[in-house]
């Protein structure tokens, strides 16, 4: 068994979205569009965005919820892999990028399959929970305000059904999990949220190094 892990240089990133990344016009121009906004960056990797389409896919996903809409571009790629009654709920609180994101929903004829809640994310949960949505869901996105992980998570357990999945972004917070120096709010809480999940006996987990770590836990 190998000892180390190996990174992907910017040559083979390069290699793998020239030889694997299946990119609609759509989606490359959102993107673009999202890399020249101030905060260019929250969005998921274009590679990360394939592979979430390709799990609603493999799943056969009808139900979506997602925490953290941003411009809207894994809600796109997911959307576009739900089957055409298929729905996405997805909240945010910025409308300056939901309307972006709106716009290219639209011109993905997608936007029939997304429901965007505006408001605080707990709230958008609860309220979830409050209108009788437990266990309804195949698949919870998790992108929004890392400090919040664990409540989001503790909610998406509920909202999603046995043997759904719950995906959550971010795990690595670019290293800053490694320096226990570290005390950022957003940072202890992944760090505690990381040593939860892998004693967590209500799911089975697998942490993926893929782009910023994304972890998936299915729920027993």
């Amino acid at each position: 068994m190998t000892s180390s892990m190996r990174s992907p240089s910017l040559e083979l990133l390069a290699y793998l979205r020239q030889n694997s990344l299946r990119e609609s016009d759509i989606q490359r121009r959102l993107r673009e569009e999202t890399d020249t906004l101030d905060h260019a960056g929250w969005e998921v990797a274009p590679e990360q965005a394939q592979f979430l389409g390709l799990i609603v896919q493999l799943m056969g996903a009808k139900r979506i919820l997602e925490l953290g809409t941003f411009t809207g571009h894994s809600a796109l790629a997911m959307a576009m892999a739900l089957p055409d009654d298929g729905e996405l709920v997805t909240c945010d609180m910025v409308e300056d990028y939901t309307d972006i994101a709106e716009h290219y929903w639209r011109e993905a004829a997608v936007d029939h399959k997304i429901t965007l809640r505006l408001g605080p994310a707990p709230e958008t949960v609860k309220a979830l929970l409050d209108e009788g949505k437990a266990e309804k869901f195949d698949l919870v996105f998790i992108d929004a305000n890392k400090k919040d992980y664990d409540t989001y998570y503790e909610h998406a357990l509920q909202l999603v059904r046995q043997g759904g999945l719950i995906a959550m972004d971010n795990m690595f917070w670019d290293g800053r999990v490694l320096d226990e120096d570290d005390t950022v709010k957003s940072t202890v809480a992944l760090r505690a949220l990381i040593k939860k999940l892998h004693t967590d006996e209500r799911i089975t987990l697998s942490i993926l190094p893929l782009d910023d770590g994304l972890a998936m836990a299915v729920k027993n």
